[in-house]
């Protein structure tokens, strides 16, 4: 059956379900019931458990197929009519997308069967065409029965038809190319690798990629360490990886251990003292540890809205620094235009900021003042970052007046008595490097709590990494930007985790790293 979806200028939404397949898989008294039905376009799935009554379940409701319970050889009769049950209880019909999934008993017999409706919707991708088109990998998140697989089969068979792609499809349970030895049309012309076994997926992974040449990789449900640590050796090796992982958001990868290798891993770092306080944060923060396996993460949200984060590493890097960084959300209108919304992120992210400027009926009110003691600083720089920045800071002369101090970092060095007496009374003290305008509007922008114009770590995080890419890619000898001591050892990890050496040179604080094609040896700091 062909549902097409769509009106005047709009993209034309294809469905088909063949549901008549799966029908004739049931008993013949549910069939009947069931095709009685006028709004089997809407069918999610057939249950049916032993001793109960049978039910057919839809968005927003159920129907009993039979008053009659379900009995042993109501089962027997579908299992006889499906594929063979694999080691996760998953069956299929032969050239369709239906899934049968089986519920057993302490002995292993079948007490129990779920009779999911399997459909190709053509069109699913419209929204974020451009990001599969653009060769990058892409890792798709969802609550369950959002459309994830459905998505992920039209992205294949687009990649395969429309940018003939040599695309491979690692299909455990038959999920997205159906049941069978001959996979569904649904998947054009992408190939099809079976998987035996759930536990064997991250080898045909691999396998996929050695034996096949493929440009691209098309996985479903990477749930497993070892299929984490497979994805990233598919996108070192410059295949474009599409996928989906378990999860709603980029947060829930973030926090699952198993996962997060999937955006670069997250591990503890502990700051000297002097970054520390350059950063302004604890000695003990989190950090990414490597680039991301996807370039981008893509939160199903429905077929017609998703958040799309485009650079994982940046956003990943912007969260574990307390900052935003809401995603960009588009939705698919009636007549087919895209268009991109305000997300809740990106609104909670201007919350406080609202808080502070509006009263309790939403009227302006002025901002507080912070009262800043500078020591050691240029006061005539720092009243002209004052006022560049716009926020609202009273620069005094008294250190019992004040609500913070600013001073250099040589002068905070010596502990001068000003410095003593703020730590004493637990006063913020701000360090910075040389009395540049930019440093002061730095520290500035924290008392609103804005995200400073650049983050230095993360914008040494990204460079390394494209200049490894460079690197592997011409096998060319890079030079990087300067940078501090702690930045400098981050940058040598970065480069020996991808089998290149590297080396520091030049004098402070113009000290630099080289990334050199070649396996890593020590290297100074």
């Amino acid at each position: 059956m062909e549902i097409a979806e769509g009106n005047g200028t709009a993209p034309e939404r294809i469905v088909t379900d063949d549901l008549d397949a799966l029908v004739e898989t049931l008993p013949p008294r549910l069939a009947e019931t069931l095709e009685a039905e006028n709004n089997r376009s809407e069918l999610l799935e057939v249950v049916m458990d032993l001793g109960r009554l049978p039910e057919a379940r839809y968005p927003a409701r159920e129907i009993v197929l039979s008053h009659r319970e379900v009995t042993e050889e109501d089962l027997d009769y579908v299992i006889s009519r499906v594929g063979e049950f694999g080691d996760d209880n998953r069956a299929g019909i032969e050239r369709t997308l239906h899934r049968i999934s089986a519920i057993r008993n302490r002995r292993g017999k079948v007490v129990g069967l779920t009779c999911r409706i399997g459909r190709a919707v053509y069109g699913t991708i419209r929204i974020i065409e451009d990001l599969v088109m653009s060769g990058n990998s892409i890792l798709l998140l969802g609550r369950p029965g959002v459309g994830k697989t459905t998505m992920l089969r039209e992205v294949a068979r687009v990649l395969a038809d429309e940018a003939n792609k040599r695309v491979v499809i690692v299909d455990t349970s038959n999920e997205i190319g159906g049941d069978g030895d001959i996979p569904h049309p649904a998947i054009g012309g992408a190939r099809r690798m079976q998987v035996s076994t759930p536990a064997m997926q991250h080898g045909v992974m691999i396998e996929a990629v050695e034996n096949h040449m493929p440009e691209v990789i098309v996985i479903d449900e990477i749930g497993t360490e070892l299929e984490a640590a497979a994805a990233r050796t598919i996108a070192e090796r410059g295949v474009q990886l599409v996928g989906t992982a378990h999860g709603n958001t980029l947060e829930n990868l973030m926090a699952n251990p198993t996962l997060c290798d999937l955006i670069g891993g997250i591990q503890s770092v502990t700051l000297s003292d002097d970054e520390a306080r350059r950063r302004g944060t604890q000695k003990s923060i989190l950090e990414r540890m490597a680039p991301p396996t996807f370039d981008a993460v893509i939160e199903i949200q429905g077929w017609r809205r998703v958040a799309l984060h485009e650079d994982v590493g940046a956003t990943v890097d912007a969260k574990l620094r307390g900052f935003a960084a809401p995603p960009e959300v588009r939705e698919l209108t009636d007549e087919g235009a895209i268009t991109t919304v305000e997300s809740e992120t990106a609104a909670a992210a201007v919350a406080p900021e609202q808080a502070r400027s509006n009263g309790k009926n939403g009227k302006p009110e002025p901002e507080l003042e912070t009262r800043l003691f500078p020591f050691g600083v240029s006061r005539g720089r720092l009243l002209q970052a004052v006022q560049e920045t716009g926020v609202p800071v009273q620069i005094v002369d008294d250190l019992r007046n004040a609500d913070a101090l600013i001073t250099l970092r040589h002068s905070y060095r010596k502990k001068p008595a000003p410095v003593r007496e703020a730590e004493e009374r637990s006063l913020p003290i701000y360090v910075i490097k040389s009395n540049t305008l930019f440093q002061m509007e730095q520290v500035l922008l924290q008392f609103r709590g804005q995200r400073a114009r650049r983050d230095p770590v993360a914008e040494a995080y990204r460079e390394t990494e494209e200049a490894i890419a460079q690197v592997l890619s011409d096998g060319r000898a890079l030079e990087l930007a300067p940078a501090n001591s702690y930045i400098r050892r981050v940058q040598h990890e970065l480069a020996g985790r991808f089998n290149l050496d590297s080396e520091s040179h030049g004098s402070e604080p113009e000290r630099r790293v080289r990334i050199l094609p070649g396996p890593p040896r020590p290297a100074g700091r």
